[in-house]
């Protein structure tokens, strides 16, 4: 479900202020965050983006863009592309501090070369090593940059910048608490029952709000539920709702009495993990691995074990859809940051009938817990009352950056001088991730050089390269043309789930020369990263995934971290430090004995 209502665009479009700039300034800010608020759930892990380009005093625009997915093109340059011209001397606004990273410096300079002369934004970037980045160097090159909240202050302001928060909600938790941010949804009865007594529930909610439903999990990087709902309600949990983002399943167990045919053992859509009690039912476990479900141990299971596990996953935005039980315990575990609920007019009564929320411990109305925020909509015949538990974090108050910190005090230091981790975009080093948003150029047999979106899509789309099949060449091309390396590797991993006839048949014994060959093309073409690679050396490089034991360094070291082997292995080729050679498999198996002492 939006957040916010997206109005249609058509350039140019004519904006009236009604009282002076700081209005301007507003609407022109809070449209920024509606085309951001279009790619909510296919951007991560990146943030929401979306920027607006006005000229003649802030009072026409000329251009718009919003980042449409991971690793596709920046909203600056989409909005500065638009505008053309127009560029010299307007105004860019913009719902958060673009995000240039690993020497990339699209977004910003987009708005240098274009001839943007004013740059507001509305929020800082939450993360550290980005933020104010982007702003000081726009005002190095001469731009006039304002913060709302710091340069400009108002009430008119202040309404403004709620949008930009909202939009970013699940980073800003992510870095300020350190947590995924979670949502608690449920439907119920006007006299708050979610199921009869007989633990009936279809439907209690009108067709309309199930769409909206839909929509609110799209959003989402996992919908979590408890084993109860997989027992009495076998759901599927898809988001259906026409795009290519499918968030995770995660079933809650502990101990594992679920049933062995259930639809979400089905993972050729979508993967599922089911998370239990160390030692719970080992056959079962079996079981569900031969299905192709992920099953994830824990000493005690409980929610915030889960969610700091997926935390470390990198996932950005939960999607709790569970019973009172569960719910219960993951609003007292201090997890759930807001509630959606779905109020049908119905009565059905019952002394027994479960409700939203089981136990919390509560024996009088001054314990009870209050939302902020409230909102209320009619949905259909519904009301839909939504509101947070947790405010969403305010960064506006600047800190520091590491950058800043270490010019006070050179001794300190942003990393750890010996093992450097790598996982996602956010990360210091998140461009030596074979998702980042790097082209490289690659010769096919012929000698002509093919451009791969990423070394993702490459990789990916070698898995079926040479199978004599009359539709493989459209499958390798929906990979090819796939609009980020997320929905490249979803695409790959999708026919490989489905159609293992068309895995080539050497894949095991190939896959990691091709994915050496790639990386090695992609930290030649690009000086930046070259840069970054040999800066690091005399550090063990650990692709941090907690979950890949093959590429990553699993979640406690038990991986075999092969992203990291062959970065090392390619840092000291080019230091001259090993021959080249295309046997990359055993390089990397050779490379660094400090990883091993690691593990």
């Amino acid at each position: 479900m939006p957040l916010f209502s997206l109005r249609p665009f058509s350039c140019p479009v004519m904006c009236t202020p009604t009282n002076g700039s700081h209005t301007l300034h507003a609407s022109f800010i809070k449209r920024a965050a509606d085309l951001a608020d279009k790619s909510a759930g296919f951007t991560a892990p990146h943030p929401n983006f979306g920027c607006v380009i006005a000229v003649n005093s802030g009072t026409r625009v000329v251009g718009e863009g919003y980042l449409h997915a991971q690793g596709t093109k920046p909203a600056e340059l989409q909005a500065v592309e638009a505008a053309g011209d127009y560029c010299k001397g307007a105004t860019a606004y913009v719902n958060m501090e673009p995000g240039d990273c690993h020497g990339d410096s699209t977004a910003v300079s987009s708005f240098i070369k274009g001839g943007i002369t004013r740059v507001v934004v509305g929020i800082r970037h939450p993360l550290q090593h980005l933020r104010g980045s982007a702003i000081r160097t726009l005002r190095r090159e001469g731009l006039q940059v304002d913060v709302l909240g710091e340069d400009l202050q108002s009430k008119t302001i202040e309404e403004a910048l709620k949008p930009c928060l909202l939009v970013n909600a699940p980073l800003l938790y992510r870095a300020a608490c350190r947590v995924p941010y979670s949502v608690l949804k449920y439907a119920m009865t006007l006299d708050g029952k979610i199921a009869a007594s007989s633990g009936h529930a279809s439907w209690i909610s009108s067709r309309q709000s199930r769409s909206q439903v839909l929509a609110l999990r799209g959003r989402s990087d996992a919908i979590i539920v408890g084993g109860n709902t997989v027992r009495k309600d076998n759901p599927r949990l898809t988001a259906r709702h026409g795009g290519g983002h499918m968030p995770l399943r995660l079933v809650m167990s502990q101990s594992l009495d679920l049933p062995e045919v259930a639809n979400l053992w089905d993972v050729a859509e979508v993967p599922t993990i089911v998370a239990t009690q160390r030692g719970a039912r080992k056959s079962f476990q079996k079981l569900l691995a031969s299905k192709g479900v992920e099953v994830v141990e824990f000493d005690i299971l409980n929610p915030r074990d889960v969610t700091d596990y997926l935390y470390d996953r990198g996932y950005l935005s939960l999607f709790w859809e569970c019973g009172g039980s569960l719910a219960a315990s993951a609003i007292s575990s201090s997890v759930i940051h807001k509630v959606y609920a779905f109020v049908a007019p119905k009565i059905i009564g019952g002394k027994n009938a479960p409700s939203p929320v089981g136990e919390l411990g509560m024996v009088e109305m001054t314990q009870a817990l209050e939302l902020s925020d409230v909102c209320y909509e009619q949905i259909g015949p519904d009301m839909l009352i939504s509101g947070f538990l947790q405010p969403v974090p305010d960064l506006t108050p600047s800190v520091p950056s590491m950058d800043e910190t270490s010019a006070i005090d050179p001794s300190i230091s942003p990393y750890d001088p010996s093992v450097i981790f790598f996982y996602k975009a956010w990360d210091p080093y998140g461009a030596f991730s074979n998702f980042s948003h790097h082209p490289i150029h690659v010769p096919d047999d012929n000698g002509d050089y093919i451009t791969w979106s990423s070394v993702e899509h490459y990789y990916q789309a070698h898995k079926f390269m040479g199978m004599n099949d009359s539709e493989i060449g459209k499958y390798i091309e929906d990979i090819v043309h796939a609009k980020s390396p997320e929905e490249a590797a979803r695409k790959g991993r999708k026919l490989q789930r489905q159609r293992p006839d068309l895995l080539r048949p050497d894949w095991e014994n190939v896959k990691v020369d091709i994915m050496y060959k790639a990386l090695k093309y992609k930290f030649s073409i690009y000086p930046h990263l070259n840069s970054i690679l040999l800066s690091t050396s005399g550090s063990v490089l650990v692709e941090a995934s907690p979950h890949d034991l093959f590429w990553g360094g699993g979640r406690e070291g038990e991986g075999m971290n092969y992203l990291g082997r062959l970065l090392m292995q390619l840092r000291s080729e080019f230091l001259g430090e090993v021959p080249s050679s295309g046997n990359s498999t055993v390089q990397a198996e050779r490379e660094n004995k400090d990883l091993e002492e690691l593990n």
